[in-house]
């Protein structure tokens, strides 16, 4: 396998508001898609939203669950102040804040938000992180 993830689709309650909170609020490229589904192109990774339902389906699962899914998504950006910024606006935009920006201990600044679905990000400044 070639080490590389080309698509990464959250299963979401309502398509129109995650797409809204994606394209609106963190600013994603979307791509021209059909109205069951949106792509967003990150790079050579695309973010695809799809309701949840249709994504377990797809899947052979069920789509009933709640709480901690056991991953987190992450974005890294140039500042401290950009954590901090980024996480004030995805707080307007309907999101939860679950730990406020703060120092770590591996050198960085680094907060949490849920998007509206529930879906786990972490904000982080890391000075030696290569791709930002």
């Amino acid at each position: 396998m070639e080490p590389r993830i080309s698509l990464i689709t959250l299963g979401v309650a309502d398509l129109e508001r995650a797409t809204r909170f994606y394209a609106e609020c963190l600013g994603l490229p979307r791509l021209e898609t059909p109205p069951s589904i949106t792509f967003f192109e990150l790079g050579k990774t695309w973010l695809a939203l799809w309701s949840r339902d249709s994504l377990a389906e797809d899947a052979g699962l069920s789509a009933e669950g709640s709480g901690f899914r056991g991953f987190a998504l992450a974005h890294n950006v140039r500042s401290p102040a950009e954590v901090d910024a980024l996480l004030d606006r995805v707080a307007a935009y309907g999101a939860t804040v679950t730990r406020p920006g703060h120092p770590t201990d591996w050198g960085g600044y680094s907060g949490y938000f849920t998007d509206p679905d529930g879906f786990v990000w972490e904000v982080a400044h890391n000075p030696d992180f290569p791709h930002i």
